[in-house]
Order: C-alpha cells, then structure tokens, then sequence
C-alpha cells in the first residue's frame, strides 16, 4: 500500500498580495487594500466633515443605495485626510457569514495594517468555529490600546447572519475607546441601532446625504471634460436624482458624443450602461418573488401593496417592499403604505418587462387603472388607462377627476399631455371633446379649441335629453365652464369670461366640499384667466381685484402658475398706471413664485418679462430691455395670447425708437392692432399702440402724423364714435366732461400737446393740458410726463421761471423711480430751462444742460460693461466722483461675477446665491471676494451702489 502525503495547506504570508491561509481557504490579502480613487472622483467636502466628526463616536454607518459613491467617499477620506489612529480596511465578501471566516479576515486585515492582535491568537480551523479567538479576548485587547483603531468593514450587508453581528457590536460596546468602526452597507445591519442613537455614539451618513448635489454634479461633468450649462446640470440632477454611479455613466455617455447636451436628451435608461448596472447589481441580487414585483409594479408611478398583490396575484406585497425600501434597493416610500421605485431603474425594469414579456405591459395597465380607479385615486388611474389605450376609459377619467387644472397648472403637464395626445381624433363623446379643447387651449389654439368645446357641449345636451336629467354630469359641465373661461380670455371677450365663471361658481358648489378643496389650482386658475380677460377689455379696476383674489389663495406648487400670472397681470396694471415701482414689486413677487415652485421658463407667458422690459426702457437700461423683451418673445404666450402678443409689438417700438429708429418703431406697430382672435379691441392697447406711433411721429419730425394718429385711436372708441360731432374731430374742442373727452387719456393728452408745440399752437397745448389732468391713481411716470410738458408750454411762452420750477419738479418726482426717459425725449428746451439749475447730487440722471446735445434715444445696450457712455456727460461733480468709483475698478468682472453681483443686488443670500446658479457656497464666497477687491468695495451695499454707477447692474 504506497502512503500517499497530505496536501500542504497554501503558504502563508503576507503584505504582498500572496495568499494566506487558515488550514482550510486562503485568506486574500487583496481585501485589505483600500480602493483607489479614480482621477475623475468628485471629492465632496461636506461629506468629509461628516466622517471626520463623526469617528469622535464609536461607530459610523454609511448605507445607500449600490453605485450611490459609500465606498469611494470612505476611501478617499482615509487616503486624503490625516487621521490620527492606524486604520484597518476590509471588504467583506458573501462567504464572511460564518463567525469563523469573519474573525479570520479581520484579524489577519489587523496584522496586515501592522496592528498586533491578541497575544496567542491564531487562525479558526473552521468556518463555523473561531477557535482561541474569542470576541471578549479581542475586545479587552483593543481597549487596553493606549489609542484607538479605525476598523472599516466595506459591503458589510455580506456578513449577514445575526452570529456575526452580535459578535460585532459586543466587541464595538466592549472594546471602549479602542475602537472606532466604520460600517459600509447596502442596508442596516442587524446592530440594534436604536441603543446607539439613543446614546449619541453613532454617525449616519445616509442615501439622501450621498446624493449629488446640483453644484457637485456640474463638478462631475467638469472633471470629464464637459462644460454643461446650468439647464444641462438640472436636467442630469434630476432624472439621475443624485445618484453617483448613473451620473458618471450619464457623464460617460456624453463624452463620447459629438453633441452632448443631445446625448442627455436622446440618452435611453432602459438600455445600455445604466440599465445593465441596476439589473446586475440590483434586481439579480432580490429573491425570485421580490424580482417578480418589481418588474410588474414597474408600470407604477407610485406602488400600493393592494395593487402590487393584484398585479402579482400575491398577498406578501407589503412585506417584500419594506424589505427592499430597507435593504436600499432604489425603492423609497413616499407616505403611509406607499412606495416608489427610482425612476431610471424603473425604466430599465419595464423594458426587460417589455423584452421578456410582450403584451404582458398592457394587461398589467388595464389592471392598474381599473383598481385605481375603484380605490378612488382617479389621478393616479388616468395615465394607467392612457397607457393601455382605454381611451375612453381614460377620457372619462380625465373629466371625471378635474384633470383640466394638472394639464393647465401643473409643473410639468407634458407627461399628462403626452399621455392624451395618442387618443384617437374620432373617438366620440362629451369627453373626448374636453379632453381635446383643453389640448388645443393649453396650446393657445384657440380656434380649435372652441370648435372642440361646441362639440363638448352638443354631446352633453344630447345626453341630458335621453337621460331626462339636466345637467347629470357636474364634472363635465365644470370642465366645460372652466375651458370657457380660458377660451373667453384668448378670444378677449370679458362678458363671456364672467359668464361662464359665475357658470363654474355655481357648479363647484354642487360637489362635496372635501373634493373641491383637493383641487386648489381650480379657483386660482378661473380667476386668473378671468382677470386677464378683464384686464384686455380695460376693465382695470376690476382686473387688480378679481387677480388679487388669485394671489391671496394658498401657495401651494398646484396654485404656482395661477398665481404667477396673477402677479404679472397686476404688474401690468400698475405698469399701466405709471407705477413702475409697484409694477416692479409684483413683477419680483411673480418671479419669486415661479422660481420657488420650479415653473420652467417655458411655461411662463411673459408677460412679467414684459412688465420688466417696459420699467428698464423707461430707466433708458436698453440692454436690459432687450434681453427682457427676448425672454416674453420666447414664451409661451408670445404666439397666442394677445396680451402677449400686442404688448411684445408695442414694446419693441419703443425699444427701437430708444435706439434712435423712429422708423423702425413705426413698421414694428403693424404688428400690434390691439385686436383678439375675434376683432375684439383692447381699449389700453389701442391706447399704447397710438402713444407709441405719435411718440414715433414727433421724433420724426412729423407732429401733424402724430395728432392724426392719437385721433384715429380715440376715434375707434365706442364713446368718442357716439359723440363725434361735439369736437368735429378736433380734439382741442372737446368740453373736459365731454365722452370725446373722457377717451383721451391724460398721457395721450401729453402727447397731443407736445404735437401742437411743435406746430407752434401753445394755446391749443395748454388747452389739453388743463383739460386732462392726471388722474389721482396716477403714477410717478404719468406725473412726470404731464409736468414735463407744461414746463414746455411755459418755456415756449417765455415765462422761464415757471419752466424751471416745473422741470426741478420733475426732476425730484423721477428720482425715486430713476425714470430716465421722459427727460431724454423732451429735447433741447429742457437744457434751456434748468440752466444755472443745481442738479441732483446723486448722479442718477444726466445733467439736464446736455440732454440736448445727446441724440434723443441713443442706446446703452452697445456700451462696454463699466465704460462710460460719451453722450451722456455728468453733472458738475458728479462727473469727478464717477471717475474716482471708476478708478477703483481694477479689471473688469467676469461674466460669473456679473451674474453673482446681479443676484446680490437681490437681496439674495449667498446661499441662496449658490443654490440659484449651481454653486457651492466657498464659490460664491471667493466670487464676491473678487467683486469687492475690483469695485474697491468692503461691502455687499457698497458693491452694488458702485456697480450701478459703473452702469453694471
């Protein structure tokens, strides 16, 4: 019989990567390197703070979810930052389970990092036993350390078995103040974590904390050589929701692209690197049961366990979606009993769903939206039943749960809109018809949209009839009245709008009161179209209060929009008044709501950028302006609203005649009738439309055109027309209670006597003058116009005294609201009246004495940031001190530094300064360093009162 010899266990050793043995496996040396860092890691200082704090307490625990950056930002803290005790790194793998393993692993992770271990302490011989190493030998060991070790345990949800765990937290709570241990984990290990929080000696660093931050996310993209724009940066932050690894891969993706901002958008999560990383490393890690769920409840925006049992035909939903949500397997809950998967691995889930299970999809949508509807949630069922092509199923649903304010109000409505747009356009019923006028509307067509809301309401009479019933369906006539009011607001016809609101009062009142008050954006949106309708027909008064009520409801994200428009409407009715100041606080607080609730830019009709636009011409900020008047002519009401659309026109002229092209501003008024889509007329903006063409006229030279113009306006009025004979067209004429009269405002009184000055008939000028004063609501800018123009008639009639008087007047009442542009087209008489005047101290304004060498509208917008505007000359001294803040300038600001300094001028924090441009807040700190060094400023204030002088705000 030949002895044959036991094998000999693999040599033992050591800090080279060879393997070591226990007798039995060999012991990977490998485990006990800390990962490197790639070039390309994003190092995050919060983060570092947090664990650098945080080891002051026994333990640290780091989960999240896989790929959310755990093990790199650990990494790179211990390779990056002194820390004061020997650290020992470990990466768990799934054979650790076993106490002996484990013990093995660290106590040979221990000698590796040069940390001795218990005196006689050798390897387990088994798995399942850990031999002469005793959990309570190795924790007095540790605590008879004079200083601590820092024991990391990377992936430590691999050494799952409660065994392990309760040997580790003996240690941990044994070991006193020898050990630190940082646990890195998928999910919450089996510690009672409730005694440690309890007794403040734990650090959590949790999903939420690792996410990427919008300024961290540019950082990424910059770091592989990207330039993203800030919509780029908020795009990626949101569909990847912070999550580290599909933000690298999305980075990834767009350097390889030529286009990479195209990349984004034609980027497809379902397959490729994101969807290969979420099904490996996610789904095939779940239980078969747990991988059956989340691939059909993956058609779920958000999963109920009832639905998800009724899609699966189970009864164990709830219990396998608290397991995931706590193992961090991108299921998140969102209240009581609800769950939500991350969208990117959703998607990736419905397309295996999809390539794996043809046909499946649908049925589990029929499914879905029949139960949801059942349960009530008719929002939630409404995009179930789209997607499984019920269109009529889905058409009802959207009547039947006030779906017309989400499409019309909410943030983000294309999700709804798309889920619509695929109903077929010869689908019959009441619904249907709804469904596509609120399309047609949303969209500013009205035509076809009124042509769908006739059908709408041919079907429900027709129904009625046969039921014998009036008016049965509540909800559908609500939906038809609340559509009207949006359509008798585009079409301007105030009477209709009014109409069909009181209709839609009246209708609201017939449903329960709970289920009205689950749709706040309903009122605010009535009487937001209702004030605007009132607001086209010159109905100011009623305009303000009927908007007014729109802001004064709840701020919620449903009411934003609403709300949002019912601010800049009345900004525009103070805009109209000549209170520009007014104008500009409601244009700000209609700003503010729309940036806090997120509304994109888009979705914004612009008529707050209009508002803005008209104050910055009237400041003679002509750059301003036009980048103002950019952003309304790139909004959504640029086409179809005719507020919009007419003051767009209007604004444009005067910008062009600010500019110096009287005939340009002409041929942009062809543009602005002041007519709706039906030939209604705007009162006020056939008002402006005529201010603006006369105003155009005297420029010119022509003062006889711009009276014609200013009577053919007044002319087109229904009062003047009724009563034309009284002044046979010669508005001088007119009794001052005449209803020719009344229908020449006082700002186009101003006009006409400027007109009758330049052809030399002071009379006639004082005349209007007298005869139309300004009205007492009226504003600074109306004021100051009026004022301006009687000092003309005085300085043409030789009495110089009372020229100047009037002129200083002006001149203080202008201040407050640095209106420019009155003294600059009041041409070289004004020099003439204040000369020998002393001017204001503050320079706001150019001496009066050289507004008559300077070409009536010459532009700023071309002018250099920070450089002088040669034909605007100063006041004496004013000159000398513009020079010395010039002076200071040391180079010129930067285009961020522009944008940080335009932010403070807000007001703003430098918080909120970083958050609104994607910065950190050391960033913004170290720009305004910059700022004040070149402006020579210590201070904010300081900063911005020499920025405005420069002509850099």
């Amino acid at each position: 019989m030949v002895h044959t010899p036991a094998p000999r266990p693999p040599p033992r050793a050591s800090r080279d990567g060879r393997a070591l043995s226990t007798g039995a496996e060999p012991i990977l040396s490998t485990r006990f390197a800390v990962p490197s860092v790639p070039p390309t890691f994003v190092r995050r200082g919060r983060l570092r703070e947090r664990l650098a704090g945080g080891v002051a307490r026994p333990l640290t625990l780091v989960t999240g979810p896989a790929g959310a950056g755990k093990t790199l930002c650990v990494a790179d803290w211990i390779t990056s930052t002194p820390v004061p005790w020997p650290t020992v790194w470990l990466t768990m793998e799934q054979g650790d389970t076993s106490p002996g393993a484990f013990w093995a692993y660290v106590i040979e992770a221990m000698r590796h990092h040069g940390i001795p271990t218990p005196p006689g302490v050798g390897n387990p011989t088994r798995a399942d036993d850990i031999g002469s190493l005793s959990p309570a030998r190795l924790a007095a060991h540790l605590n008879g350390r004079a200083g601590p070790v820092l024991l990391v345990l990377d992936e430590f949800d691999r050494a799952s078995s409660r065994e392990v765990a309760d040997q580790v937290e003996f240690v941990l709570r044994h070991a006193g103040r020898g050990l630190r241990l940082v646990l890195i984990s998928r999910a919450d290990p089996l510690l009672p974590l409730h005694r440690w929080r309890a007794a403040d000696e734990i650090t959590e660093i949790r999903a939420p904390d690792l996410a990427f931050r919008p300024e961290e996310t540019s950082a990424l993209l910059l770091r592989h050589g990207l330039n993203p724009t800030n919509e780029t940066v908020r795009r990626l932050a949101g569909r990847t929701e912070g999550w580290a690894a599909g933000t690298r891969l999305y980075a990834l993706a767009m350097t390889r692209s030529d286009d990479p901002e195209r990349c984004l958008a034609d980027f497809d999560p379902g397959h490729g690197s994101v969807a290969d990383f979420l099904l490996a490393e996610v789904l095939a890690g779940q239980s078969a049961e747990a991988q059956e769920l989340l691939l059909r409840a993956s058609v779920l925006t958000q999963v109920h366990p009832g639905l998800a049992d009724a899609l699966t035909g189970g009864r164990r939903a709830e219990g396998i979606l608290a397991e995931l949500e706590r193992a961090n397997a991108f299921v998140t809950t969102v209240g009581r009993s609800r769950y939500r998967i991350h969208p990117l691995f959703a998607q990736a889930l419905r397309a295996r769903l999809r390539d794996r299970r043809p046909g499946l999809e649908r049925e589990l949508r029929h499914t879905a939206a029949r139960w949801l509807s059942e349960a009530g949630h008719l929002d939630d069922a409404l995009p179930q039943a789209a997607a499984a092509g019920d269109w009529e199923c889905a058409a009802d649903l959207f009547v039947g749960s006030l779906a017309v304010g989400r499409l019309l109000t909410d943030i983000d409505p294309e999700s709804l809109d798309a889920d619509l747009a695929r109903m077929p356009p010869d689908l019959p019923g009441a619904a249907p018809s709804l469904v596509r006028a609120a399309r047609r509307l949303a969209r500013y067509d009205v035509a076809a949209g009124v042509v769908h809301l006739r059908r709408a309401e041919a079907e429900l009479r027709r129904a009625e009839e046969e039921l014998r019933r009036p008016q049965s369906d509540v909800t559908a006539r609500l939906t038809l009245a609340l559509l009207r009011v949006l359509a008798s607001r585009l079409l301007g016809s105030a009477d209709m709008a009014e109409a069909a609101a009181l209709t839609a009062e009246r209708l609201g009142r017939l449903l329960p009161a709970e289920r009205m008050a689950g749709h706040p954006e309903l009122p605010a949106l009535l009487l937001s179209d209702l004030g605007a309708a009132q607001l086209w027909a010159g109905r100011l008064d009623f305009a303000r209060r009927t908007l007014s009520a729109a802001v004064d409801l709840p701020d919620l994200p449903a009411t934003a929009g609403p709300r949002y428009e019912a601010l800049g409407r009345i900004a525009l009715i103070d805009s109209l008044r000549g209170r520009y100041g007014e104008a500009e606080e409601s244009a700000r607080a209609a700003t503010l709501v729309a940036e806090r609730a997120g509304l994109p830019v888009g979705r914004r009709s612009g008529v707050v950028a209009l508002v803005l636009a008209g104050i910055a011409v009237e400041r003679d900020q002509l750059g301003a302006a036009r980048a103002r008047l950019r952003r309304a002519g790139a909004s959504a009401g640029a086409g179809g609203d005719p507020v919009v659309a007419s003051g767009i026109a209007i604004l444009n002229s005067r910008l062009l005649l600010a500019e110096g092209d009287p005939r340009a501003a002409l041929r942009a008024l062809s543009e602005a009738d002041g007519r709706s889509p039906t030939g209604v007329r705007s009162p006020w903006v056939s008002e402006r439309t005529a201010l603006a063409e006369a105003t155009a006229d005297l420029v010119g030279g022509d003062p006889g055109a711009a009276l014609r113009a200013l009577d053919a306006a007044t002319a087109r009025s229904p009062e003047c027309a009724a009563d034309r004979t009284r002044c046979a067209g010669d508005r001088t004429k007119c009794a001052p209670d005449s209803p020719g009269c009344a229908v020449l405002s006082p700002e186009c009184a101003v006009v006409a006597a400027r007109a009758h000055l330049a052809l030399g008939d002071h009379a006639s000028a004082l005349a209007l003058l007298a005869s139309h004063p300004v009205a007492p609501d009226g504003g600074p800018a109306l004021v100051v116009r009026a004022v301006l123009a009687r000092a003309e008639v005085a300085e043409r009639l030789g009495d110089t005294r009372t020229a100047r008087h009037l002129a200083v007047r002006a001149l203080d009442l202008a201040r407050p609201e640095q209106l420019r542009r009155p003294f600059l087209e009041a041409g070289p008489w004004l020099g003439r009246a204040l000369r020998g005047s002393r001017m204001p101290a503050d320079g706001w304004l150019p001496a009066a004495t050289a507004v008559a060498h300077r070409r009536v509208g010459r532009s700023d917008s071309a002018r250099p940031i920070g450089q002088p505007d040669p034909a605007r000359p100063t006041e004496p001294g004013a000159a000398a001190r513009t020079d010395a803040v010039r002076a200071v300038v040391v180079e010129p600001l930067s285009r961020r530094e522009c944008d940080v300094l335009r932010q403070v001028a807000q007001l703003k924090s430098t918080e909120e300064v970083a958050d609104d441009l994607f910065l950190s807040v050391n960033t913004v700190k170290s720009h305004l360093k910059s700022i004040f060094r070149k402006l020579g400023a210590s201070r904010r204030g300081e900063a911005v009162r020499r920025a405005q002088e420069l002509d850099l705000l």
